[in-house]
């Protein structure tokens, strides 16, 4: 508990067993109040080790759903435990987990209802390993999206990210795409219902073992980002309807 509010930490899993346990022993659990893992169909022992190292709440896909739709599952089963705070953690050890009292204390003190680990706010991405075509390909994403949808955050495409009960309770997450834009379409959610959007700066990690998807599947989704910056913008100017900036609430 923080500050009387419950935090839910939630694991979006696919093929981590090397790294799982180092990233679960670094949670601090004196705030943390529960761990969830879905595992996305892995070809590995994700869901054994989760077990193992205590994991209560381990949920299995049984057919691949992708990013998205992992978070999704993620997201419900939080709410589900009766979450104010929850913070999604990629089990790839590619983000430090000793970040989440930070995050976690902006949205507890009511400060922010959303909160973003940045690899570009200092030095975190290149000085992690971050390849230079995907840094360029950030720069470039986020000078398009902060133009079209009004912001001026330093980055929309970390994994890193807290959530008041708030926002996932009126945000049609469910409406977005199951693959890797379902983070671009969230932020784009969010900025959208009127929430602001707090950044930290978070160190990270490229090694062997950390999930990162190749050059097709980068372009694929970079130009699903642009989609999204660019139906976000029409959506606001009163040009175009979508469903994905439907209110549950």
């Amino acid at each position: 508990m923080l500050k009387g509010k419950k935090i839910v930490v939630v694991l979006p899993a696919y093929n981590a067993e090397r790294t799982l346990k180092k990233t679960y022993d670094e949670i601090p659990f004196d705030i943390v109040d529960d761990v969830v893992l879905v595992d996305d169909c892995s070809k590995d022992n994700t869901v054994e080790v989760a077990k193992q190292i205590g994991i209560k709440h381990v949920i299995r896909h049984e057919k691949n759903r992708g990013y998205g739709g992992n978070q999704k599952t993620c997201y419900d089963k939080a709410l589900s435990l009766g979450a104010d705070i929850v913070i999604m953690l990629h089990p790839d050890y590619q983000y430090t987990p000793l970040l989440i009292p930070s995050m976690a204390n902006i949205i507890g003190n009511d400060l922010y209802e959303c909160v973003l680990g940045s690899r570009i706010l200092g030095k975190g991405a290149l000085k992690g390993g971050m390849p230079m075509y995907k840094y360029i390909f950030n720069r470039f994403l986020t000078f398009s999206e902060n133009v079209l949808l009004g912001q001026k955050l330093s980055e929309y495409h970390t994994g890193y990210r807290a959530f008041s009960k708030k926002i996932l309770e009126k945000i049609n997450y469910h409406a977005n795409s199951d693959d890797f834009v379902f983070d671009n379409q969230m932020l784009s959610q969010i900025v959208y219902a009127g929430f602001e959007i707090a950044e930290v700066t978070c160190p990270t990690k490229y090694f062997k073992e950390a999930s990162s998807i190749n050059f097709r599947r980068s372009t694929k989704y970079g130009l699903g980002v642009l989609g999204v910056s660019f139906l976000h913008f029409f959506c606001k100017m009163g040009l175009l309807k979508s469903e994905i900036y439907k209110m549950r609430n």
